[in-house]
């Protein structure tokens, strides 16, 4: 088991990149396709594109502070509430017959299947921000670097 730990805390700063990249484009695209991202927001939440707005800027925001040792702890917890507060979005894309619009056909309409196994897979996303929050000495991260 230490011997696997090693192995994968060797990967833990290339992952914090692509980690970062991945939420920094995410957020992106926030602001490229805003009324895709507002057509899955559940109608019981108000001002749809307010709020695809607030989590795009927040998507960037943390996805920039993961990558820097000096705020990657802050930014992961963001992310961890980040990836709690978006996932009514993703329960609701899932349980609803909802026709993405603005986005290329080819990503229109994903599978059944893939809406569903999106819902666990903000488990392993939340669990991924999670080993950036923990001390160095736990397998997390190096408070004494500034990198």
């Amino acid at each position: 088991m230490a011997l696997a730990a090693e192995r994968l805390r060797r990967f833990k700063t290339p992952l914090r990149y692509v980690m970062g990249a991945l939420y920094v484009l995410a957020g992106v695209m926030h602001f490229v396709v805003p009324n895709a991202y507002a057509q899955v927001v559940p109608p019981v939440f108000p001002a749809a594109l307010a709020l695809v707005y607030i989590s795009g800027v927040a998507e960037i925001v943390l996805g920039v502070g993961v990558v820097f040792r000096r705020t990657q702890r802050i930014a992961a917890w963001g992310l961890i509430a980040l990836l709690v507060a978006v996932f009514p979005a993703n329960v609701y894309m899932a349980t609803s017959d909802i026709v993405l619009e603005g986005v290329p056909a080819s990503l229109r309409e994903p599978s059944d299947a893939a809406l569903w196994l999106r819902l666990p897979l903000q488990g392993v996303l939340v669990a991924w921000a999670w080993w950036y929050t923990r001390p160095e000495s736990d397998g997390g991260v190096d408070s004494s670097s500034n990198r």
